[in-house]
């Protein structure tokens, strides 16, 4: 089948995209799993989550939704099925800030499952960042590529981001791709992995909406699949990633979150019960990126 990331129409199994593999054979043993985090560049967890709590936080964020007067008022509520405006939502706050609105949702992020593989993963106590980044995507929504790293990379540069789907997620509805192999793209890594949009003001942040532009240019190919609610996919700052587009009439319903080790530097922008966010970005007329890519020549 084809799939969409931007303006470009890639076919599963082709020359530019490949299934993404879980990591749920070797679950069980540590060492295996760093290895694989290290090769690959993320892990596929299948079932990580509580299905059924990811199911109850997705019901949160939908009645948020319905209050938003942003659904379609005549189908049912747990479908999500987009209204007349397609206008998504982000819900970025600290812990703080959205346990009392969404308290499932903390329930699944910051579970003592959750907390407790990242602590085998990483070796040592973790700690997952205060914001979250909770998001529904409308009618042909997408996220162009980037890393991370560009919007926190102020700690340590171990910051691990877990993407989450609330609820059953087909192609359709616009899954994570990661161009695997990015995680070794040192001409990017050195230019555009160095750059702080709060400092740098640089328009989106993202390296390119073209995914097709990057294979041939720098390697690598681009990965999804399909993801059942308790899924979750984890990688690193350096892992170039994207979104398919949301192709359907409902929304697409996943969050962000980020994990390190406890005893590591953090990004000031991210942690307390308000943390300050992105202070400076966007403040003033930003650069493009592709003024930005003729500087750092990549």
């Amino acid at each position: 089948m084809n799939v969409q990331i931007g303006q470009r129409y890639l076919e599963m199994g082709g020359p530019y995209l490949t299934e993404l593999r879980s990591s749920n054979d070797i679950m069980k043993d540590t060492e295996a799993l760093r290895e694989r985090l290290a090769e690959d560049g993320y892990l596929l967890i299948r079932g990580l989550h509580d299905r059924n709590q990811v199911l109850s936080a997705r019901m949160e964020f939908l009645q948020s939704m319905q209050e938003m007067g942003r659904l379609d008022p005549a189908a049912p509520l747990e479908e999500g099925v987009i209204g007349g405006e397609n206008k998504g939502a982000m819900w970025g706050k600290s812990a703080d800030e959205l346990k009392d609105s969404f308290p499932q949702f903390l329930n699944v992020v910051n579970s003592s499952s959750v907390m407790d593989f990242f602590e085998r993963l990483l070796g040592g106590p973790a700690l997952t960042y205060d914001y979250k980044w909770p998001r529904a995507v409308g009618h042909g929504g997408n996220t162009g590529a980037h890393y991370d790293i560009v919007y926190m990379g102020r700690g340590t540069k171990n910051v691990y981001t877990m993407w989450t789907p609330f609820g059953d997620t087909s192609l359709e509805l616009g899954t994570l791709a990661l161009c695997l192999g990015s995680q070794h793209f040192d001409k990017i890594k050195q230019t555009y992995g160095e750059m702080d949009v709060d400092r740098d003001n640089v328009a989106t942040g993202w390296f390119s909406e073209d995914p097709v532009e990057i294979v041939d240019t720098f390697g690598g190919q681009w990965a999804t699949t399909t993801f059942e609610a308790g899924d979750a996919i984890i990688f690193g700052m350096y892992m170039m990633h994207a979104s398919l587009n949301n192709t359907t009439n409902r929304y697409r319903l996943s969050a962000d979150t980020r994990y390190q080790l406890a005893a590591e530097p953090t990004d000031e922008r991210w942690m307390g019960s308000k943390p300050k966010g992105h202070y400076a970005w966007g403040k003033t007329p930003p650069k493009t990126v592709d003024q930005a890519r003729k500087e750092w020549g990549v």
